[in-house]
């Protein structure tokens, strides 16, 4: 695959996995790629973790569906980022940006932007959308044949300092280089975020994974090869637009909108 169809093809990967391992080779490859990318004064600031033990796994899987169900019930996850929610194509045809929610378990379609309000939140919890949608996640994660924890060291990841952005910054690339090459090689995959959301719980994971104190655990990734039919969650959303060039690059000034590049 050619590297810009690689970037143009980039996702993430919101349904189930194949439940075949990844490969050894694969799982060298993913990190041997991210440790290529860039980093200020070559420090390599970036670790990783990888994980295959189903019980690690099934561990790591049920503190994600509980933190998920709890910052669902609870109106958290919904406060945090509405401004990131559409309801329709013409809605995102005008932001190119945020999640349409293009697919909600039938009880829900009349009340499609009702749902994400305050007072929506009492339906929702009175159909227990929360625990359904921990329970999904939680079968999601369980059921990857492959976890990733991407760690910074502390010596370099200094909040505060300078050096944190610039540790924050490689990490970033190294996960890029990382997320396109599993779109080469058929993989799939999604940022486990939702124990980051809900307190204690990221700590829980922490623990898990036996994370030394000169290490901080940024974040868990799932990963695992993604099947021909691909089944949606319950709640799913799409995300394929992207902004117009005119809208967030500039020529000379921040004054002025680079013309003439839009399609």
């Amino acid at each position: 695959m050619e590297l810009l169809e690689a970037i143009r093809r980039r996702r993430t990967t919101n349904g189930a996995f194949l439940p075949d391992p990844v490969s050894a080779e694969h799982q060298r490859l993913l990190v041997e790629v991210a440790g290529r990318a860039p980093s200020q004064l070559n420090s390599q600031p970036w670790r990783f973790v990888l994980v295959e033990d189903p019980a690690t796994i099934g561990a790591v899987a049920a503190i994600s569906g509980d933190a998920m169900t709890e910052a669902m019930a609870g109106g958290t996850f919904f406060e945090r980022y509405k401004r990131y929610f559409r309801f329709s194509a013409a809605e995102m045809e005008r932001t190119r940006s945020g999640m349409l929610f293009d697919r909600l378990p039938a009880p829900l379609r009349p009340f499609t932007r009702q749902v994400f309000t305050r007072s929506g939140q009492r339906l929702v919890n009175t159909l227990r959308v929360p625990q359904t949608l921990g329970e999904e996640n939680r079968r999601l994660v369980a059921g990857s044949p492959l976890l990733l924890g991407v760690l910074l060291d502390r010596a370099e990841y200094r909040p505060g300092e300078l050096s944190s952005f610039y540790s924050l910054f490689s990490m970033g690339a190294a996960m890029e280089n990382l997320w396109l090459t599993t779109t080469e090689v058929g993989l799939g995959i999604q940022f486990v975020s939702f124990p980051m959301e809900v307190p204690g719980a990221w700590a829980r994971i922490e623990a898990l994974l036996r994370v030394p104190d000169d290490l901080e655990l940024m974040a868990v990734y799932r990963i695992g090869y993604v099947p021909p039919e691909e089944r949606r969650p319950a709640i799913d959303w799409s995300s394929h637009h992207r902004k117009r060039l005119s809208q967030y690059v500039f020529r000379e000034t921040c004054d002025q909108a680079q013309e003439g590049w839009d399609e």
